[in-house]
């Protein structure tokens, strides 16, 4: 019998290892990433306070995105994300990679977070 692998089941338990470590504060806040087959998401979160102070993502913008490719669309992600930010006053974050590996359009999100001017 051939069991069909459940990745995402493996990436829960990796962002449960991450999160034990990361921790989002009102003046360092946690800038968290979940990648869907089509969209990406990102938040920026206090978790002292469990509230999520700005979001993006490729679903809200998609009207922008049109012709763009998935890679693209989390860089530009990250800069709305990181832009909403820095209106509120936020220029370092904490980066949760949500168990994901660090590459593809979780890196792209996140280069175009700090193009836009986030630090971590």
């Amino acid at each position: 019998m051939i069991k069909k692998l459940n990745k995402n089941a493996d990436r829960v338990v990796r962002h449960a290892r991450v999160r034990k470590k990361v921790f989002g504060t009102s003046v360092k806040p946690r800038l968290c990433v979940y990648r869907s087959t089509n969209y990406i998401y990102a938040q920026v979160i206090d978790d002292i306070n469990g509230t999520t102070l700005a979001a993006s993502s490729s679903l809200a913008l998609r009207a922008e995105l049109t012709g763009k490719s998935k890679t693209e669309a989390a860089k530009l992600v990250g800069q709305d994300v990181a832009s909403k930010a820095l209106k509120l006053g936020l220029s370092e974050v904490v980066f949760d990679r949500g168990g994901y590996i660090y590459t593809g359009r979780v890196a792209a999100l996140a280069d175009g977070a700090r193009e836009a001017g986030l630090k971590f």
